[in-house]
Formats: structure tokens, sequence, C-alpha cells
């Protein structure tokens, strides 16, 4: 679409939509702001999955999620895909089921081939109701409940263990007649940030054995007959760019394999974790799945030849470049506000109860308005959220479109830890969440209605009116 609009005013959506030639899906998702179905209909209406959005809020109400299931199996395929164009030996690509635990999720990553990583007796209970194999479930976590690890045992899934007390926790509840498979999470020493990172000895992290803890990890695990450790563990950080510090990790875990051989400790597994970033803003600039991918395949093979020593199996768990893009946000517009000389608010029907991030993590994201997808950005407004907090705001200083009540606002990349750290504060139900594809909505989360508010309250007789 070219825009008409004079010089110094750009069109609302248009310069958001994906670069996809041919209608062929040959970009990385984690690189688009939109979901790669993204289009403007002739309505001048956002279309995802080729559903008008608009129309969908009408259908299914708002806020709601809306999840494209073109580009979650577009990701979910580029991982699987470059780990077995790049690596010579066995590979499995986990999802990071904490971005977004619900059984459709599960289910389309684990039609795709994925595993899933889990990190409470949710997770794993929902990843079992979705029909993924124990074998490619691995449960992670820095403190879990002896409940969670009896459960983990009786389903037979992998532990990923992380520290002494769930080591001592799980030799006193394995039998003999029921081996425990684990995997051991080791801190490498490597710290990622946005724009650089450090090495050292130790990190200040709650998760993980620190590394001068090796020898006496290893000693210990090894004289446990009921524990068959398989494999270590590491993960340095999220919403990575550069692609230098998983190639050190890539290193450093298979000196961690070659010393553990030394215990009689057989690893067959090395698990790099995930971390690959993803584009919220014009300026965000990640690598590609295959560019974050192909690196730490090279760097293992090289390493594991060096030391002379097989192939492992090799793992990761990717999360928000496997869903985040899949996702929008479809909030309604409601009241305003001016304030002269100072800010221009809209408001809209959700807020930190279901996008968390921006009040907790000072996220920044993109809007367009749905219903205007052509209509040049002349308005500079901060767009707040319903909930009674000043600091519930979804976007500060967004460039839209003129607005008015009615309109439906869409927030990009919703897909990570949206509706996962979604809440009822102010006693606002959740969302309902809809998979899109070939113009059908199938709904995959119910609305929330006040009577599930309600759903766990107890009343004693004695406050009974």
């Amino acid at each position: 679409m070219v825009s008409t609009h004079p010089a110094g005013v750009q069109d609302s959506g248009s310069k958001y939509l994906p670069q996809i030639q041919n209608n062929q899906i040959e970009t990385s998702p984690n690189q688009e702001l939109l979901p790669l179905t993204a289009s403007i209909n002739s309505k001048d209406h956002l279309a995802i999955g080729g559903c008008d959005v608009p129309e969908l809020v009408q259908q299914f109400g708002s806020p709601l999620y809306i999840v494209d299931e073109a580009t979650l199996r577009a990701a979910c395929r580029q991982y699987r895909d470059s780990f077995q164009r790049y690596y010579q030996g066995e590979s499995q690509v986990l999802y990071a089921s904490k971005a977004w635990s619900c059984l459709a999720i599960c289910a389309i990553a684990h039609q795709e081939g994925l595993g899933i990583d889990v990190v409470s007796g949710g997770e794993l209970h929902t990843a079992l109701a979705a029909g993924v194999s124990p074998s490619k479930i691995y449960f992670h976590g820095n403190n879990k409940s002896r409940e969670e690890l009896v459960l983990a045992i009786t389903s037979q899934v992998n532990i990923v263990v992380d520290n002494w007390y769930e080591l001592e926790t799980l030799v006193k509840i394995a039998s003999p007649s029921q081996p425990v498979r684990i995997l051991l999470r080791l801190t490498p020493g490597i710290e990622c940030h946005t724009h650089e990172y450090i090495r050292t000895g130790h990190l200040d992290s709650k998760f993980g054995f620190d590394p001068n803890q090796l020898d006496e990890v290893f000693t210990f695990v090894s004289k446990q007959s009921f524990l068959n450790c398989v494999g270590v563990h590491a993960h340095i950080g999220s919403q990575i760019f550069e692609r230098q510090p998983h190639r050190d990790l890539a290193a450093v875990m298979v000196q961690w394999l070659t010393k553990a051989s030394t215990y009689g400790l057989n690893i067959t597994e090395l698990n790099v974790g995930g971390g690959l970033g993803i584009k919220y803003t014009e300026s965000d600039d990640p690598p590609s799945i295959e560019e974050w991918v192909k690196p730490i395949c090279e760097v293992i093979q090289n390493a594991c030849a060096e030391a002379n020593v097989t192939l492992p199996k090799l793992l990761s768990e990717p999360g928000r470049s496997l869903v985040a893009t899949s996702c929008v946000t479809a909030y309604t517009v409601g009241s305003s506000k001016e304030i002269p000389e100072i800010r221009n608010y809209i408001a809209v029907d959700g807020g930190m109860s279901d996008n968390p991030r921006p009040i907790t993590y000072q996220s920044i994201y993109r809007a367009v308005i749905a219903n205007k997808m052509s209509a040049p950005c002349t308005e500079t407004v901060t767009v707040a959220g319903k909930h009674c907090e000043s600091g519930d705001i979804v976007i500060k200083n967004a460039q839209l479109p003129k607005t008015q009540s009615g309109d439906i606002l869409v927030v990009m990349a919703t897909g990570a830890y949206n509706y996962s750290m979604a809440s009822n504060y102010n006693r606002v139900p959740r969302p309902a969440a809809v998979l899109v594809a070939d113009g059908e909505a199938n709904t995959i989360l119910r609305r929330e209605t006040y009577a599930d508010l309600l759903r766990q309250d107890c009343l004693p007789e004695k406050l009974k009116a």
C-alpha cells in the first residue's frame, strides 16, 4: 500500500504489516510486529488469519486475545527445521510453556514435533492433557514441591534438578522400580543484557548449581542408583539479541559434559535453554530463528570434535520467540481526557489485568486502530487501562489516528507473558482467546464471567445476611 498522506504523516497500520513475498512465509516471525497473516481488507480493517478483527470483537467481545495459528506453526517449524539442518546429531525443540500455557497452544507445539518445558504442576498437567508424550516434557523450577516431584515421577517426565534440596528430596522419594530421569541445571557464569554481556565466575541468580559445586554435585549424583542423570541444562536470559553469549554457553556446556564423564556419568543431552528476543518496536533488531540456531550447533559440534566425544542430543527451550508475535490483543476504546500542553489520554477496556508487562517491566508496545488502518497518524496519545492504578498505562505516547469511543485498538506481540501473567485485579474477568486460521475463529479460552470470580469464594455462615 502506498501512502498518499502529506510528508511527516504516516499510515496507522500498513507500515507494520509483515513482509511476505508471493504469499510465502519467508520471514522469521520474531522479526515482525504483526502476525504473518496480517493484512488490510477492503473495509480498511485489520485482518488476521483471514478474519476481520473488528468483527471478531463484535462476536467474541473485548479485550480479546487473537492467536494466528499460521504464525505459531511457522515459528515451531523454523526452530525444528533449523536444528535439523545445522546439527548433525539428534535434536529436540521444547516450547517454554510459561510464556503461554493452555491446551490449544501446547497441542499445536506438540503437533509440530516440539516437546514442552514446564515449571509447575499446573503446566505439567496442562501439557499431559494436551496429549504431549511424557518423554518430551521437561520439568523446571527452583522450588518444586514434594507433591510436584511425585507427580513428575509418576508421570515419567524429565526433571531438571535445580538445587541440593531437590536432589535430596528426589533421593528420598525415588524407588528402584521407578528410576528418575534427571538433568542438572548449572549456572554458566554468562550474563546477558540487551546490548552487552559479561562473563563472571558466579551469577547472582536463584536458579541452578554454582560452577564451584560441579565436583560435589557430580560425585553425589554418581552414587545415586535411582537417579539416571542424562543431561545438563543452562539458561542465560531472555529477550536476547546478541549471538556471542549463546556461542560461549555452548562451549562451556561441552566442557561440563566431558567433566561429568570423569565421574562415570553418561551425559547424552545438552539443553541450551532459550532466550531469543522478538521485535516489540521498529527499532528492535533481533536475529532470526535460523541465525540463532546455526552458531549454537556449530560451536557444540566443533567443541565435541575437539574433545573427541559423541554428539549429545541437543535441546533448546524457546518461549517468547515462538508465541509472542502470533498474538495480538484487541481492545475497545472508551473514555478520553485532554490535559492541555501535557498529555492526551484514551482509555481501553483492559490493561494491567490482561497485560501486566508495562507496569511491571516498563515494557514498550506498538498499537494500531483496527477499524481505520489507512488513516494517518495525526495524534500522540497515551493509552490507559481501566484499572484503579495511575500506573495502568498500556502505551505511552502512541502515534495513532484520531480516535473515538468504539474504535478497536490492537496491541501487537502480546502472545508471551500476557495471558500467562493475567490476573483478576479489581475483580476484572480475564479475556477470551480465539485461534484464527483460514477465515475461521475458534475459542481456545472462554471469557471469564462474574460467576467465575466467585467460584473459589467461601462465605462463612456467620457472615451470611
